[in-house]
């Protein structure tokens, strides 16, 4: 039978005997060197030496003394210039163009336009005329402008295709680029002295060009005007601008002397039903590259005229 060692002042420690390998405190390691952490594993991966935790909770900084992204992640335009696509499949926005209305940026790097008319049901079924809205795109497809009709019931459902109105032109940011203004005229060659015309603005209340319908017996003639009143462009449609059996209507884009096409306002065939069925057409617009951005909303102008005098149907019919 053996019996237990005399208590001695200060053994067994409190909290029992350290364990090998391991510092304690109030125990200093031998030579000032540090005892390494159980099991022999290294510091642990990202350690940058400071003490865990840090004082006053701050964190420690990502490995590589990269940043994380703020709460919320990051603002637009994400951080190294790159901008992310606009949404809902919108054209980017060309930076630092001199000498350009605000807003006509995006007609600097396009030399066609697409034009659709959205569908208006309650027009379609009724016949009742209501707002015409469009979306102009580019040449992949991606939106650049949407146009709003401005224009009150009585006048739409009294004049018809021959109503005044105003139309708006707005970029993704609904903000108004062009402002069109068609004002009341006669579209019959007996009246040649109250012509057709529109008058083209951007920004809105700077005049930049305008439309101008020729006299002509056969085929609808247009001259194209700059803010001098000088002569651009002319354009000449065909003798009978109908779309019959899945063909275009086109009007020709000429040079100012009427020599040379440099481009072109088509009507597209958009399907037997929604021809038959509806006034929602389809309209391409090309033109040269290096064009006047003025002169190619001049353009887009007169593609809402044509479509106005000759494919807008009287009650829907």
């Amino acid at each position: 039978m053996s019996y237990p060692p005399p208590q001695q002042p200060g053994y067994p420690p409190a909290g029992g005997y350290p364990q090998p390998g391991l510092a304690q405190p109030g125990y200093a390691p031998p030579g000032g060197q540090v005892y390494p952490q159980p099991g022999g594993y290294g510091q642990p991966m990202g350690f940058s030496g400071q003490q865990y935790p840090p004082p006053d909770g701050q964190a420690f900084p990502p490995p590589g003394g990269q940043a994380y992204p703020p709460p919320g992640g990051y603002a637009y335009p994400p951080p190294g210039g790159h901008a992310y696509p606009p949404p809902d499949g919108w054209m980017n926005l060309p930076q630092g163009v001199p000498m350009c209305p605000p807003g006509l940026e995006y007609l600097t790097l396009i030399d066609q336009l697409l034009v659709h008319q959205k569908v208006e049901i309650l027009e379609a079924l009724t016949g009742f005329e209501t707002k015409n809205k469009f979306t102009v795109k580019n040449s992949m497809g991606q939106k650049v402008y949407k146009a709003v009709e401005d224009s009150d019931c009585l006048t739409r459902n009294c004049c018809g295709p021959l109503r005044p109105f105003d139309m708006k032109i707005l970029d993704n940011f609904d903000n108004q680029v062009i402002h069109l203004y068609r004002p009341l005229a006669c579209v019959s060659c007996c009246f040649p002295c109250c012509l057709q015309s529109m008058e083209v603005s951007s920004p809105p209340g700077n005049h930049i060009g305008k439309i101008e319908q020729e006299w002509s017996i056969l085929t609808p003639k247009f001259v194209i005007k700059d803010h001098n009143d000088e002569v651009v462009l002319r354009i000449v449609g065909p003798m009978c601008p109908l779309s019959i059996c899945g063909s275009d209507v086109k009007f020709k884009v000429l040079t100012k002397d009427g020599e040379h096409e440099v481009g072109k306002i088509y009507k597209q065939w958009s399907g037997i039903l929604r021809e038959a069925l509806t006034d929602a057409d389809h309209f391409g617009i090309t033109f040269p590259m290096d064009l006047d951005v003025r002169m190619k909303a001049v353009m887009l102008g007169a593609c809402f005229l044509i479509d106005a005098m000759y494919f807008e149907k009287t009650d829907n019919k």
